[in-house]
C-alpha cells in the first residue's frame, strides 16, 4: 500500500489501516515462525486443519497483542499495556461483538482470510450467557478451582499468516490514522517500520523453548 492510498483511505473513516508485505516462508516452519516472531505473552498460533487429521493451508500467527479483553462471569475487563482502562457488567458476548464494532477496518481483497481482530478462548462456563437455565442452575454451585477467566479475547493488530501450499508468508500490521498526537505521515511510517523489525527478526536463529 503506497502513502496515497492510506491517506485515502483514512480520509474514508476507517480508524483501521492493514498495510502488508508478502514473503517466502519455504524454509521455515510455522512453529519456527511463531519463535521468532511472537514468542511472548499474549500471543497465539492457529493451525487450520482438514477433517481432523490432515493439515491445511494456512497458518496464523498473532504477535503478542496489547490490549485484551478478559471476563469472569458478568464481569468484564479490558485491559491495555498491563492497565486496567475500561470495566463493565454485563453480557460478555454482547460487550464483545460491540467492542468489535468500534474498528472500521479497511478489508483489501489481496488480505489472508483471517487478518486480525478478536482471538482467544471462551471457557466452558461460556455457555451460561447462551443459556438462561444453566446461569440459574450453576449460580447455586459456583466455584473457580483454577482462578481463570471464563472468556481471554487479544486484539490482534499484528499477525503473520503463513500460506503453506505457495511457500508465502504474509506480514500484516493494522496502522490508526485517528491517534490523536500524530500525523497521517507517522501512522504510516511507524507501521511500515514495524514491517521492517518483523522482517528483520526472521533471519534471527531459532532459540527453541526449554522443556
Amino acid at each position: 500500500m503506497s502513502r496515497a492510498e492510506f491517506k485515502a483511505l483514512a480520509a474514508q473513516g476507517y480508524n483501521r489501516i492493514p498495510l502488508m508485505r508478502i514473503l517466502q516462508a519455504d524454509l521455515d516452519t510455522p512453529l519456527s515462525l511463531y519463535l521468532k516472531l511472537a514468542n511472548k505473552p499474549n500471543s497465539f498460533l492457529l493451525e487450520s486443519v482438514v477433517g481432523g487429521e490432515r493439515f491445511g493451508r494456512y497458518s496464523f500467527i498473532g504477535l503478542p497483542a496489547k490490549t485484551r479483553i478478559e471476563a469472569r462471569d458478568r464481569e468484564i475487563s479490558v485491559i491495555d499495556d498491563g492497565r486496567l482502562v475500561e470495566s463493565f457488567t454485563g453480557d460478555p458476548l454482547a460487550f464483545a461483538e460491540g467492542y468489535l464494532a468500534r474498528f472500521k477496518v479497511a478489508l483489501t481483497p489481496e488480505l489472508p482470510r483471517f487478518c486480525g481482530g478478536l482471538a482467544g478462548y471462551f471457557g466452558y462456563d461460556t455457555v451460561r450467557h447462551i443459556e438462561p437455565r444453566l446461569a440459574t442452575e450453576t449460580a447455586k454451585q459456583k466455584s473457580d478451582p483454577i482462578g481463570v477467566p471464563d472468556i481471554v479475547l487479544l486484539l490482534t493488530e499484528q499477525l503473520a499468516v503463513i500460506d503453506n501450499l505457495a511457500g508465502h508468508l504474509y506480514l500484516v500490521v493494522y496502522a490508526d490514522p485517528t491517534v490523536s498526537d500524530q500525523t497521517l505521515d507517522q501512522s504510516f511510517d511507524n507501521a511500515m517500520a514495524a514491517l521492517d523489525q518483523l522482517e528483520s527478526k526472521l533471519v534471527a536463529p531459532v532459540v527453541a523453548p526449554r522443556s
